[in-house]
């Protein structure tokens, strides 16, 4: 019996309703319409789970889910070929599946790379590659979300009992393992949800999870965020991140910037969670994806304008360090300007920004040395 870690976890968290791998096809649930339906995308070959992945059937993390699980799919493909063919099989769609969406590659990259290594070392021992990928897959995930609860852990710290945070898109796994960790502590929290156009991850995704994990949630939309702020409704600003650079820069959902650049108006600190990237340097190596602008026109194949009205839709943008009140890790919290000692270092030491601080900035400093 595997040792899962996806227990006590919302439904979308749950291993077999993100991407699953079984019976020659991979079932994916498409977050393109959860709530409203719960249904599943198959795919019966890897093509079909990287054309998924592009088509933001599974969004967030769920990305690298579908990759491991098509990589199992891609083994069943051909697992009575040869030796040779079925590595060469397997390193295309290593290849293909890593590329499924360009400013993630990289992540996704080790994902297919590690069950292209699970394969080969099968191959050699003469068991089957495809039971050898799934179980690779389903300890990736244990270890990802293991390390997850691990930031989880670190970030309620920051959060004080009975205040409110704002999100931004859908953090998957921190946001099922901060509920967890705040149950643990018994600590109390309100959140906020930006919805997050154009596919509104945030009122659809992250709302459902904190809704399901027993928190007190409101979603409000985009051009909200300052009115929210003002009010005095939100004491901290938090979001995942889709890549961390060393030098203190992070990619997230489109409207992440705009979120920071309030929250620093107001003196809201933003904490920012997820690993650094150990293979981008800088700001400038980041790639942001343009998607089909369509989408930004419509929503879920209704017009919101006439005929011959243009779009554009990025869908990451870039913040600056500056901006930035913390990293949040699973080694602890850093600094934006502090990352290269992520890399040298197992302890989780505290380091703060080096940054303006305000008077609020200044008591969670002081709260999270306490604490930590």
């Amino acid at each position: 019996m595997i040792d899962r870690k996806d227990y006590d976890l919302p439904f979308l968290l749950r291993y077999e309703n993100v991407a699953w791998y079984e019976n020659k096809k991979v079932r994916i649930l498409d977050r393109r319409i959860y709530p409203t339906e719960i249904s599943f995308v198959e795919c019966y070959n890897y093509r079909e789970v990287a054309e998924a992945i592009y088509n933001m059937v599974t969004q967030s993390a769920g990305p690298y889910t579908a990759c491991a699980m098509g990589m199992a799919l891609a083994a069943s493909e051909v697992e009575k070929k040869t030796e040779k063919e079925q590595i060469e099989f397997l390193t295309e769609a290593s290849n293909v599946l890593a590329n499924s969406r360009p400013t993630t590659a990289n992540r996704y990259k080790i994902i297919t790379e590690s069950a292209l290594e699970a394969a080969k070392k099968a191959l050699k021992e003469g068991k089957s590659p495809v039971e050898a990928i799934f179980n690779n897959a389903i300890e990736s995930l244990n270890r990802r979300y293991s390390i997850m609860e691990e930031v989880g852990t670190y970030l309620i710290k920051l959060v004080e009992n009975n205040s409110s945070i704002l999100t931004q898109c859908f953090g998957e796994t921190i946001v099922g393992m901060m509920c967890r960790a705040a149950k643990k502590e018994n600590k109390t929290f309100k959140a906020y949800c930006l919805e997050t156009r154009p596919y509104f991850q945030g009122a659809r995704l992250t709302s459902s999870c904190f809704y399901e994990s027993g928190i007190d949630v409101t979603v409000i939309t985009d051009n909200m965020a300052a009115y929210v702020m003002q009010k005095g409704a939100i004491n901290i600003f938090t979001s995942a991140a889709d890549t961390i650079t060393r030098d203190g820069y992070i990619a997230n959902k489109i409207g992440t910037l705009q979120a920071a650049i309030l929250a620093d108006k107001f003196e809201i600190p933003y904490y920012v969670t997820g690993i650094p990237d150990k293979d981008k340097n800088k700001g400038s190596d980041i790639v942001i994806e343009e998607r089909d602008p369509e989408l930004v026109l419509s929503y879920r194949g209704i017009p919101n304008t006439l005929k011959g009205v243009k779009g554009i839709y990025p869908s990451f943008d870039v913040t600056p360090p500056k901006l930035i009140s913390a990293v949040v890790t699973d080694k602890g919290i850093y600094s934006p300007y502090n990352l290269e000692e992520y890399f040298e270092t197992e302890t989780r030491d505290f380091y703060w920004c080096n940054l303006k601080i305000c008077q609020k900035d200044f008591f969670n400093f002081l709260f999270v040395a306490y604490l930590l």
